[in-house]
């Protein structure tokens, strides 16, 4: 029996689709990430915006133009705040956040009577039953679960639970146990910022216990908030930390920054840019804004736009925003799809001059070689550049020094000066 995995969303729900796959081959499944044929389609979904959820819905029809008797087993953010969606579309089975392996248990006995809706509680503890099964030249690896944080759009805390962190014994076996050829491992979360042991913040630690295995350290994302001196000097010690920094921003005003429930200030978080720079000046620094906010005004808008002209940001991910049914943020009066889109467009143009700028200061950097396309090597220098190479020796998994060259597609092309 071929069974299909179907992935939206974040690297969290990457990594928990990569357990499931890793458990279901382990009963003797053939299983793929591929889109194609199957016998049955197991989709993790995604609820962050209303287009992501939608698209987790068509999930089923695109799969069912392979298979129209596939059984569809369903999972995650988008069927944890509406199982109902997925069951009218034929699913035999709705989980929802908690518990995900059991899907496995699940289709290993689909013969019998097992359908409907079976969204489990939000668990309270981590669940760290998950081993996901890393077949790249980067490891995703899960450390936390969960968000205290409450920002006026998102539904994330609601769906996924309050924060949660794994073991960190569990997090360094992980690690220890991942083969040789994975150079670099990036630590995930749904809020990894609020990582703790004991209660207290602990991120910190685990990079350093982890630095020690001699791959690359990367961070998902985090919050300003984190950005404290002592933090910093920690990451400045470690030998294999990649200078990546991905901070939300949201908005540049601050008075659109309190309507979101963000807990800083673009002056606080300005000096937590200034702060990295100073250790680490060529540091990428890239971050998520939100257009179209309720009730942003244009003046709010050009805020966002000279405060972001101000940090220099290496890359900006900028969304539109999405009304989510049930936050704080959904009962103020939304903008037109217009205002929306000419404000993403300003961006846009905004972010393809930064990420020019911050290719130009690069002149060497390390990168690590993770595909093949149309004759170049491509692959991620530490500080997040992407790099296009050529060359006729195979550098597929390595780790080589570069001089950058000019920009290419969405980064740069590179010449290769080292095999290190």
């Amino acid at each position: 029996m071929k069974i299909v995995i179907m992935t939206l969303g974040c690297k969290v729900n990457k990594y928990e689709s990569d357990s499931i796959k890793h458990y279901l081959k382990l009963k003797g499944f053939e299983v793929s990430d591929k889109l194609g044929y199957a016998d049955v389609y197991i989709i993790n979904t995604c609820a962050v915006t209303a287009e992501a959820e939608k698209k987790s819905r068509q999930m089923i029809a695109r799969c069912k133009k392979f298979n129209k008797s596939a059984k569809f087993f369903v999972c995650g953010c988008a069927s944890q705040n509406n199982p109902e969606q997925f069951l009218s579309k034929g699913a035999l089975y709705v989980s929802g956040v908690a518990a995900k392996v059991k899907i496995t248990d699940y289709v290993e006995k689909m013969k019998e009577k097992v359908a409907g809706n079976l969204v489990s509680p939000l668990p309270l503890e981590y669940e760290d039953d998950m081993h996901a099964e890393q077949d790249r030249m980067r490891a995703y690896i899960k450390i936390q679960d969960g968000c205290n944080n409450f920002c006026s759009y998102c539904l994330i805390p609601y769906l996924r639970g309050r924060s949660r962190s794994r073991d960190i014994i569990s997090i360094i076996k992980e690690v220890a146990s991942l083969p040789e050829d994975i150079k670099e491992v990036v630590l995930t979360g749904i809020n990894v910022t609020d990582y703790r042991i004991d209660g207290e913040p602990a991120l910190l630690t685990v990079l350093e216990q982890l630095d020690g295995f001699g791959k690359r350290l990367r961070l998902s994302s985090m919050e300003e908030s984190l950005v404290s001196d002592e933090f910093v000097a920690g990451l400045k010690n470690l030998k294999n930390f990649c200078p990546h920094f991905h901070l939300s921003l949201q908005s540049g005003s601050e008075s659109v920054l309190k309507r979101m429930n963000r807990k800083y200030t673009p002056a606080e978080f300005l000096q937590s840019v200034e702060r990295i720079r100073r250790t680490f000046p060529l540091a990428g620094i890239t971050t998520d804004v939100i257009v179209g906010f309720p009730e942003e005004t244009e003046e709010e808008f050009n805020e966002t736009v000279e405060f972001i002209k101000k940090v220099r940001f290496s890359d900006l991910h900028i969304f539109q925003y999405s009304r989510r049914s049930g936050t704080v943020a959904s009962k103020r009066k939304d903008l037109s799809p217009e205002i929306k889109q000419r404000r993403f467009e300003i961006l846009n143009a905004l972010k393809g001059e930064l990420r020019l700028e911050f290719v130009k200061k690069n002149k060497h950097c390390k990168v690590l070689i993770e595909e093949k396309e149309d004759n170049l090597y491509i692959g991620y220098s530490e500080n997040y550049i992407k790099c296009y190479l050529e060359s006729r020796k195979d550098l597929l998994g390595k780790v080589v020094e570069v001089k950058m060259g000019h920009e290419f597609k969405d980064g740069a092309r590179a010449r290769v000066k080292k095999i290190l």
